[in-house]
């Protein structure tokens, strides 16, 4: 009777939303408007995902920019979460900003668009 009730239990959770794969959405913007050789803070916020299961990244030239924050990671309605991460930067002509978003299997990068 306990394993026909485990099976149960696991076949519920398996079918209903807590179980689903909810893909990241990701916003990467900078604080201030961008110009170039100014001081800035490059924002990348991910939200909207399940399972927790994330990691960001913010680069430059693909290559991680050192010294990033990152927000703990919150619960939003219906089994999702969001996380911040930011970092300061100076952006600079011919180089490519970036945040790259690892969830479950997937890598996916989002590049900022500077509004130069």
């Amino acid at each position: 009777m306990k394993l026909f009730l485990a099976i149960v239990v696991f076949v519920v959770l398996g079918s209903s939303s807590l179980a689903k794969l909810s893909e990241p959405k990701v916003q990467v913007y900078s604080y201030s408007p961008g110009e170039f050789d100014k001081e800035n803070i490059l924002i990348c916020h991910v939200s909207g995902f399940h399972p927790p299961d994330i990691s960001i990244e913010l680069l430059k030239n693909e290559v991680e920019i050192p010294g990033s924050k990152q927000t703990d990671l919150a619960f939003e309605q219906g089994w999702k979460f969001h996380l911040t991460k930011s970092v300061s930067f100076k952006p600079q002509k011919n180089e490519e900003y970036s945040c790259r978003v690892r969830h479950v299997n997937n890598v996916r990068n989002f590049i900022w668009e500077a509004d130069m």
